[in-house]
């Protein structure tokens, strides 16, 4: 869609290749969950020679390896946690609703943030670029900037293609606000024909409005840029994103209305071995992104000594292998 829209707004010449335009099309990688490459940065990719380095096939195989990591390790362990919670939210009540919530928070990170890197390694590899899907969306500080982190080659798609041509910001302050909320709930529908899909759209898309809305309002300001100031507003808007993974993953409405209803009620166990199990596989996640959010590079790991990138990479293959629960678990977003 992107490669024909750009055709005829003349942002991109027509491929006059057949076998180029097939490799655009059909570059496997990234082909089933992401990202969405667009034609202007792909198809170009495919008309020129590519150059493979000994530094991109290192890099490439890093980002498998990590990939890789956060699947297995991560995502398919907290599966195993958020499942049981999520198969019947009736059953549990407060903490154990809260753990549910924040294992599927991270093995939904986890899962798709693991298939984008595998998919840009392998692309590193054979000396083809694709675009950043994630970048530390859990540390955003608005719904916006939330946007801008998480699944940002579906997030673009949807500004440049159905949200600018709708209007954007252009009409006011009604018109934005119906734009972005057409645009949220078209997104929450891109995932699926389904009730909690919609809600979550309709979800992201008040966030939103709701944010500009408080935004435009007169009055004190946080300081910008300032660490403390970015730290609260990422504990504001971490437990709202929490939220509308709730409503992402509940299997119906009477389950939703479960969790709402029940989270607030004193849980009858402690589940204390798979609040420890969450927080192991979660820790080498949060500690490399805080070095990444340090140094404001997702591959600082590659600046490491010879020597330490070793260790690292041995350490990850060690625990990808060693955590791995064993069972097939296929990408969440080969759904949709």
């Amino acid at each position: 869609m992107s490669y024909t829209i750009d055709v005829y707004r003349r942002e991109l010449p027509a491929c006059t290749s057949f076998r180029d335009f097939a490799l655009y099309v059909t570059f496997f990688p990234q082909l089933v969950a992401g990202p969405i490459e667009r034609s202007v940065h792909l198809l170009p990719q495919t008309q020129r020679p590519r150059i493979m380095t000994a530094e991109g096939i290192e890099a490439g195989m890093f980002l498998c390896l990590w990939g890789l990591f956060k699947k297995v390790v991560v995502a398919d362990n907290a599966a195993t946690i958020a499942n049981a919670i999520f198969a019947d939210p009736s059953a549990h009540s407060g903490s154990a609703l809260l753990l549910g919530a924040l294992a599927f928070t991270a093995q939904i990170y986890g899962d798709f943030s693991g298939y984008s890197d595998i998919a840009r390694g392998l692309a590193k590899i054979m000396g083809f670029e694709l675009m950043i899907n994630f970048k530390l969306p859990y540390f955003a500080v608005s719904p916006s900037d939330f946007w801008r982190r998480w699944h940002v080659s579906l997030s673009s798609w949807l500004r440049d293609y159905l949200y600018i041509p709708l209007g954007g910001n252009r009409g006011g302050r009604w018109a934005t606000d119906r734009n972005l909320m057409l645009t949220m709930t078209l997104g929450g529908l891109w995932h699926g024909a389904a009730w909690n899909f919609v809600i979550w759209g309709v979800y992201h898309g008040l966030l939103l409005i709701l944010y500009r809305a408080v935004g435009s309002l007169p009055g004190p300001r946080l300081p910008t840029a300032v660490w403390w100031a970015d730290l609260l507003r990422v504990a504001v808007m971490f437990p709202l994103t929490v939220v509308g993974w709730i409503i992402f993953r509940v299997g119906s409405l009477a389950d939703l209305g479960a969790f709402a209803s029940g989270i607030g009620v004193p849980s009858a166990a402690d589940h204390e071995l798979q609040w420890a199990a969450l927080g192991a596989v979660w820790l080498p996640v949060l500690l490399m992104q805080l070095a990444q959010l340090a140094r404001n590079d997702l591959l600082c790991a590659l600046r490491l000594p010879a020597l330490l990138r070793g260790i690292l990479y041995g350490l990850l293959l060690a625990a990808t292998v060693a955590l791995s629960t064993g069972e097939s678990n296929e990408f969440i977003y080969f759904q949709f």
